[in-house]
């Protein structure tokens, strides 16, 4: 099978790969054609390599005093062959978005923090902090236009603890106002909290063969939510009045093609109200199945022109390998080597497009990527790896792809 973006330009790559590794790609295209990059650099060897630079690093665990990030801003002025590095931040997991006539990075470093460019990319703000005391997640996931309003989820992690909290993450759909300063807390607001700790009984899931190990070491819960409106008319969840925002994350149970889903509603004094979706049966719906969705980070995508959602993420060649047989590797069905490309008009019913690229092994990954429309053709940055990649989690290149007129890949 013929890849869609086999070929790639390397954005940046590890200085070290032994002990600084390559994560979270996030991709913007500005109205005079830029293409904006963000990403992050983390391990025990940041600090060693950006030593002198006049830059802040970014801590996010106490427990590891070792391990720093730093964040990454680079632009291309030439549709993605070449990149110039503009600025660091130090936050983590920064996704780029336009509001009005700025250009925002949101990310975070415990805290939620935020910075604004009034110049393309070109210089930046210092980070504003839009909460005090507290722990934040989310990888680079999409960002959703209404009205004249952003929307995008940001994850509020309730445990204190280093090693996957994910049963404690509550995903925040967030909502700020294109005309107004998003680097004030004022001018956003947050919707209700779901925790899925205090939300779900495994117990009463075991027909759909929920945990799938006992132990492991890994706890279940939910992650990097995604925001869409079902904007297909008829559809068992179609909202006419426009105040409906559908939550679809990544959710970790053993299984790679489960994910969950909730749904945040506006109300009339502009706050919004999480909760979960009920079924036409009258049955509480929370796991849905999602390509990936279990053991990989995806980005889903609203394309106006075709009304249709492109979905990016890993697909999984054997995800039944007993843990203990697996050398290098802790957790079956992490095999992120091929970045595959979904569609659907529900984003329930995904149909597969084809693969976008893909590793020579599960060393060398093309994951947690983030994808952008550029006319007929569709942008992607990935977190790579090849020969010198550490492991197919810690890699060391964010890679460049392009997806030439990905709409007549709908059959």
């Amino acid at each position: 099978m013929k890849h869609l973006a086999e070929e790639y330009t390397i954005v940046a790559s590890s200085p070290s790969p032994e002990d600084v590794y390559a994560y979270s790609p996030g991709l913007c295209k500005l109205d005079n054609g830029r293409l904006v990059a963000t990403m992050d650099f983390g391990g025990t060897g940041v600090a060693r390599e950006w030593a002198g630079q006049n830059v802040k690093l970014a801590h996010r665990w106490p427990e590891r005093p070792d391990r720093d990030n730093i964040g990454l801003i680079y632009t291309s002025d030439d549709g993605g062959i070449t990149w110039q590095k503009k600025h660091s931040l130090p936050i983590l997991c920064m996704r780029p978005f336009t509001a009005g006539d700025s250009l925002y990075v949101i990310g975070f470093c415990r805290d939620l923090g935020i910075a604004r460019s009034f110049d393309n990319g070109d210089t930046w703000t210092e980070v504003s902090w839009l909460t005090e005391g507290q722990l934040w997640h989310q990888a680079p996931s999409n960002v959703w236009y209404k009205g004249d309003c952003v929307y995008l989820v940001m994850e509020r992690m309730t445990h204190e603890r280093c090693a996957w909290p994910v049963d404690g993450i509550a995903p925040v759909l967030m909502r700020g106002r294109l005309d107004r300063d998003l680097t004030e807390r004022e001018n956003w607001t947050f919707a209700a909290e779901l925790i899925y700790e205090q939300n779900i009984d495994e117990n009463q899931v075991l027909e759909f063969g929920i945990p799938f190990e006992k132990g492991g070491g890994l706890t279940r819960g939910w992650l990097e939510t995604n925001v869409v409106q079902l904007l297909k008319e008829d559809d068992w969840f179609y909202d006419e009045s426009g105040k409906v925002f559908y939550l679809f994350a990544r959710c970790y149970t053993g299984l790679p093609w489960t994910g969950a889903m909730c749904r945040v509603i506006e109300k009339e004094d502009g706050s919004m109200h999480t909760e979960f979706v009920t079924a036409p049966s009258g049955k509480r719906m929370f796991y849905v199945n999602i390509p990936g969705g279990g053991a990989s980070k995806f980005h889903i995508l609203y394309d106006g022109e075709s009304k249709t959602y492109w979905l990016l993420t890993n697909d999984f060649t054997d995800s039944m390998n007993r843990r203990e047989k697996i050398p290098g590797q802790k957790i079956p069905g992490y095999d992120r080597s091929r970045l595959v490309l979904y569609y659907s008009c529900n984003c329930f019913d995904w149909l597969f497009a084809g693969v976008v690229a893909a590793g020579r092994d599960l060393t060398q990954a093309r994951s947690y990527a983030s994808m952008v429309i550029d006319g007929k053709d569709l942008l992607v940055l990935s977190r790579s790896g090849d020969e010198n990649s550490f492991n197919g989690h810690d890699t060391n290149m964010i890679t460049f792809h392009r997806v030439k007129r990905f709409r007549d890949l709908i059959g």
